[in-house]
């Protein structure tokens, strides 16, 4: 009798320990809860790799703070950008924030957070050139560059008069390549978010110049799994309360050299 009742404390003291051992776990797994944001690690000046490799860009900047704010560690994982909506899916990813604009079938695929950014569409050509486009309708003249699954390519795709040009569109990897194509020549203008085009212009001392037309405004948004409406209703809350005690001003002026951070809700 007394070796039953040995053993059924002993059994009863390491059911606890495994419990205690668990509960600790389940703690820790919290406090060390990790945001993995997906992005293309090419696209300045939100999300790019710096002379060193590092990983700088307003975005990265943003989404730290945001960490910060939320008490979650930020791991930044490079993606292939045509692959994001399945990368989300399979949960390799918690959201997408890299300069991501708004579109209807994002709108359809994902929860998207707040507009955080203001942005739009311009088409670039280099400065020497006597070239300034004013109205859609010279573009049919024009070989084009873009990125590939851009929003500035969604944008040239959308125009009124994208019959008149469309065969005139190259689509590359990166705007990189696009912009090397331009200065070599084989393309006359780019089409390309504003905040990249400028920012690329002042590291290159200015070889570009902003044609007069443009292809319309555009906002920056983030990207979550399409029921992670929970994730994504903690991050607008978080960037609300980086915007009021002045942090996403601070870090749009270190990048831009002004405040272009607004916040508002999806049209």
């Amino acid at each position: 009798m007394k070796k039953k009742l040995v053993c059924i404390f002993m059994i009863a003291v390491m059911a606890l320990g495994v419990f205690a051992l668990t509960g600790c776990g389940s703690d820790e797994s919290a406090e060390g809860e990790t945001l993995v944001v997906g992005l293309d690690d090419t696209f300045a000046p939100m999300g790019f790799r710096d002379e060193d490799g590092n990983l700088v860009g307003f975005d990265i900047d943003l989404g730290n703070a945001v960490g910060e704010q939320l008490g979650m560690a930020v791991e930044f994982k490079p993606i292939d950008w045509n692959a994001k909506e399945i990368e989300l899916e399979a949960g390799t990813i918690d959201c997408v924030w890299n300069g991501m604009s708004i579109t209807p079938e994002r709108e359809e695929n994902m929860a998207l957070s707040n507009k955080y950014l203001n942005n739009k569409i311009v088409l670039m050509t280099l400065a020497d050139s006597d070239l300034d486009v004013t109205e859609a309708s010279q573009l049919a003249d024009l070989n084009i560059g873009t990125q590939v699954d851009s929003s500035a390519l969604q944008m040239l795709q959308s125009n009124e008069a994208y019959d008149s040009f469309k065969d005139n569109i190259s689509e590359y990897d990166t705007y990189d390549t696009a912009i090397m194509d331009l200065k070599a020549g084989r393309v006359d203008v780019i089409a390309v978010d504003q905040v990249l085009g400028e920012y690329t212009n002042n590291n290159l001392g200015g070889e570009m110049k902003e044609c007069t037309y443009s292809l319309g405004d555009d906002y920056y948004v983030i990207g979550f799994a399409k029921d992670n409406t929970e994730l994504r209703d903690k991050v607008n809350d978080a960037i609300q309360a980086l915007i009021e005690d002045g942090t996403a001003a601070k870090i749009s002026e270190d990048w831009f050299g002004k405040d272009i951070v607004v916040f508002e809700p999806l049209d």
